[in-house]
């Protein structure tokens, strides 16, 4: 009898284990990096969003710099046209701004994959279809996906060249093999695959700039192109997905019109002229002084502050590693250790920043503070010099000053740092193991950021480093970043809730040289090839953790960057002429979400 009920009870465990992966193989309308979606499956509408906003209206918008592009994929869309993606250009799903990575129906109503993500399956929504009303089809997904494989960016080409195989069973099914690929992150990836036209796009120069006026399946059509300077959206009222729930309380403005201005102080006046709508400052002494102008004293400008409850990221000068100069850590250490940051912030900014000490700030998956766990020491293991003692154990961060402007003990440690690099000061000037001056630029795109480059370049001059500031254009910024051709340059890299293959294009020696990738510093190191590879393996939460945190330690140790700064929340001032909703979602403001009061 015991045995027969022992088999009685295995039986019954093989037919749940067998229902559990049925149901984790059965399609579903969305899809979570870890854990299960947030909100149900008949959801109405995401919860930060005004379900009833009204629409129509205008939204003027601006930004600073140019474009030469309507094509954001190919390598030339760092000077694209802003807006494309998402309103004319639509995904397979829609990321929710409010989870850490999840992902629910849009073009694909449905999402199959299995536990182990070895493949992923979408059917999608067979109402769908472009502005010109043709059809979307698997095919036109098949079509992105190789054009974008081949011709698309750096991190999708790296993502997309895992795939297997693909397969279009039929017009409205596309299957992507995964096997082998050993990257949870893949299935989400490809959900974020954009949806191009077979027939209005140009694959055979795809990979050049380009001003026609693309075709796409989004809520809004390019209305109006005045190259370099302007471009207006409109609202598609034939557009297929306008009742679904992704869609609703969004997209509420009729139009959407976007100026460019070459210059950063041209734009805050014109923002005080009442030239366009809405403004994300990150200028603390601007915030804190500048904006009591007559139109915010008539009240027809709101100043906010909206929480932000990502990751803190890091941002900062990137050292060009790819230069000799900056190829030695402690070299790059001893540049970071003069950065004044305790002046800065009492001078300039009015006390308003807290300092990065992390890729991965203010969270869970930050090591600041933090000794190492037995996970991450294994993880670490393999590559004994990656990191430092003092990062391993929680204990490093960045130098604080006296915050006089002129602190000496830096400016010794630094000097004792350059020494053990085999640098040498005679005079006022450092000079490397070859007896030539330690000099370098320092690439910049706005007044604000000369201005900070300017008073680094006084703090690096008190141990005789030469540091020149030049001044461009957002066109030559953005062209010289993609092909590395700058010594230093400022460098922002956001944390996501949910890190992954992002991480790849940002710091894989694989994109060490790959025009166009954002590995800005040039990182080659073994150590953070396998954590980036850890970090996507990794099946549970607890797995995951150790992983980030162990990539975030490999970071610091590499001193990639001179760390910069944060606010705890975003600065906005908008007319007051637009309504938005009472919650602000995990991500920070959704612009989407907002609406034009009617008068």
């Amino acid at each position: 009898m015991r045995g027969l009920a022992l088999r009685g009870l295995t039986a019954a465990a093989c037919l749940l284990a067998a229902a559990a992966q049925a149901a984790a193989d059965a399609p579903a309308p969305a899809l979570a990096m870890h854990g299960d979606p947030a909100l149900p499956a008949d959801f109405v509408a995401f919860p930060y969003v005004n379900p009833a906003a009204p629409k129509g209206g205008a939204l003027r918008l601006a930004y600073l710099g140019t474009f030469d592009s309507l094509n954001p994929f190919n390598v030339k869309a760092l000077s694209t046209a802003e807006g494309l993606s998402g309103h004319v250009f639509e995904t397979l799903m829609a990321r929710s701004h409010d989870e850490p990575f999840t992902l629910y129906s849009l073009v694909a109503q449905s999402v199959e994959t299995d536990p182990t993500r070895q493949f992923a399956t979408f059917r999608l929504n067979p109402a769908a279809h472009f502005s010109d009303g043709s059809p979307i089809t698997s095919q036109d997904v098949r079509f992105s996906f190789d054009l974008l494989r081949t011709k698309g960016r750096p991190p999708q080409r790296a993502a997309f060249a895992l795939v297997k195989a693909v397969s279009t069973p039929d017009p409205l099914t596309i299957r992507f093999d995964l096997s082998g690929a050993d990257d949870r992150e893949l299935p989400l990836i490809l959900a974020l695959l954009p949806v191009l036209s077979r027939a209005h796009t140009d694959s055979a120069h795809f990979d050049e700039a380009t001003l026609d006026i693309p075709v796409g399946s989004g809520p809004y059509v390019v209305e109006s192109v005045d190259p370099g300077r302007r471009i207006v959206y409109a609202r598609d009222p034939h557009y297929w997905g306008r009742d679904l729930p992704v869609s609703r309380g969004r997209h509420n403005f009729q139009t959407i019109a976007i100026d460019y201005y070459r210059d950063d102080n041209s734009l805050f006046a014109a923002f005080q002229a009442g030239l366009y709508d809405v403004r994300f400052e990150d200028d603390a002494s601007r915030w804190a002084r500048a904006y009591d102008f007559p139109a915010r004293r008539r009240g027809e400008i709101v100043v906010e502050t909206f929480p932000v409850g990502l990751p803190k990221g890091m941002a900062g000068f990137a050292f060009n590693t790819r230069r000799a100069i900056f190829a030695d850590p402690r070299v790059r250490e001893a540049l970071s250790t003069v950065f004044d940051f305790e002046w800065l912030n009492a001078t300039l900014y009015a006390g308003a920043f807290v300092r990065d000490d992390s890729f991965f700030g203010d969270s869970l998956l930050s090591s600041a503070g933090r000794a190492a766990d037995a996970a991450e020491r294994a993880l670490l293991a393999p590559f004994p010099a990656a990191v430092r003692p003092d990062i391993l154990e929680g204990r490093w961060r960045p130098r604080v000053s006296d915050g006089s402007g002129r602190d000496r003990l830096a400016a010794r440690d630094a000097l004792a740092q350059l020494a053990a690099a085999g640098f040498t000061l005679k005079g006022d000037t450092l000079s490397d193991p070859a007896g030539r001056p330690l000099g370098f630029e320092i690439l910049v795109k706005t007044r604000a950021e000369e201005r900070l480059a300017l008073a680094y370049s006084r703090m690096l001059a008190r141990i005789g480093v030469a540091a020149r500031v030049r001044l461009v254009d957002e066109t030559e910024f953005q062209r010289r970043r993609q092909r590395f051709d700058f010594d230093m340059a400022p460098a922002s890299f956001v944390a996501s809730a949910s890190p992954g293959a992002e991480q790849r294009g940002r710091w894989s020696a694989a994109a060490a040289d790959m025009e166009g990738a954002y590995n800005v510093a040039g990182a080659r190191s073994p150590a953070i090839d396998a954590l980036i590879a850890a970090m996507l393996a990794a099946e549970s939460e607890p797995g995951y953790l150790a992983a980030v945190r162990a990539l975030d330690r490999a970071l610091l140790s590499g001193f990639y960057l001179v760390p910069f700064y944060h606010t705890k929340s975003q600065w906005v001032a908008y007319s007051a002429g637009l309504g938005h909703p009472p919650q602000t979602p995990l991500f920070g403001v959704d612009l989407d979400a907002w609406w034009r009061v009617p008068r």
